[in-house]
């Protein structure tokens, strides 16, 4: 029987956000195929020894040392077969700056941005030139830690400040308003798109993972044809792209027709109330098959 270890924990920020997701996946693999042990890293030397001896590592970690292709690089280097994208991919989709330079080049669009790593440094006049309201968030970041919608040139100086305590750069972004939606590839498939409602001025950490009502509204929706084919055009030529494999989250906001790409979750949630399962469920294929279904990629 193959031997699968499930890691998960980690030294980012979001340790807490990939317990949840390495817990919905032990809940739920199929325990009958695989012998499944849990591994949870408590420090980036941890990978080296737990690992050991696995036939393959299901990735349930988020952020830093999880999502930017430093655990996949450890993981090649040690023969052990592992899930989702390579090294490059997740380094590129993790840094937000380098992921939207691919996106432009790609002519694939994204809203305007500058990026900046030093407080004395705040480019204001290239911020006027995007426009309010914009968002300051961690460059690195995900899950929406340390993310602040801006609406005034006096609380840039603040924010810049906070997310530099989490990341070394801050991204500066146009925020466009529309409704927010993400698309789910797998094997290179785009599969049913899910609409993301919040009561909140956007799906910040306490909508993406609260459960007592006060969270977003998730829900699969069959767009208009013609909307719908944009959607699946721009979520293929991101995975083109970026060169990503087995799995991966494309977020969009579509604003006047148009979805503009937000960012590429390698390594999204998998928790009960993540995104993907869910698409996957509208397919017909219920969360222990889609685990089955990323390991056979993976090892494909």
């Amino acid at each position: 029987m193959m031997k699968v270890g499930v890691i998960m924990g980690g030294v980012s920020s979001e340790r807490e956000i990939s317990l949840k997701s390495g817990r919905g996946i032990l809940g739920s693999i199929d325990k009958n195929k695989y012998e499944v042990v849990e591994v949870i890293l408590d420090s980036k030397q941890d990978i080296f020894e737990k690992a050991k001896g696995l036939d393959f590592a299901l990735l349930a970690l988020h952020g830093e040392f999880g999502e930017d292709g430093t655990v996949q690089a450890i993981l090649e280097a040690m023969d052990i077969p592992y899930s989702g994208c390579g090294p490059l991919t997740s380094g590129l989709c993790m840094d937000k700056n380098m992921s939207k330079k691919i996106l432009k080049e790609g002519n694939i669009p994204t809203a305007p941005w500058t990026t900046v790593k030093d407080l004395d440094k705040i480019d204001y006049d290239k911020i006027e030139e995007i426009g309010y309201p914009l968002f300051i968030k961690p460059n690195s970041g995900g899950s929406s830690v340390a993310t602040f919608l801006i609406k005034d040139k006096s609380e840039i100086y603040d924010a810049v400040k906070e997310v530099l305590k989490y990341d070394k750069e801050a991204m500066i972004e146009k925020y466009i308003k529309g409704e927010e939606y993400t698309s789910f590839i797998l094997n290179g498939e785009v599969f049913p798109t899910i609409s993301i409602k919040t009561e909140n001025e956007f799906f910040d950490y306490e909508a993406k993972y609260s459960q007592d009502g006060k969270g977003a509204k998730e829900e699969v929706v069959y767009l208009d044809k013609d909307l719908q084919e944009k959607v699946n055009e721009v979520s293929k030529k991101c995975w083109d792209a970026f060169n990503c494999r087995v799995y991966v989250r494309v977020d969009v906001i579509i604003s006047e027709g148009v979805p503009y790409v937000l960012e590429l979750n390698t390594l999204p949630g998998m928790t009960a109330t993540s995104l993907i399962p869910q698409s996957a469920k509208a397919r017909g294929i219920e969360y222990s098959e889609l685990i089955d279904k990323i390991i056979e990629y993976s090892l494909a």
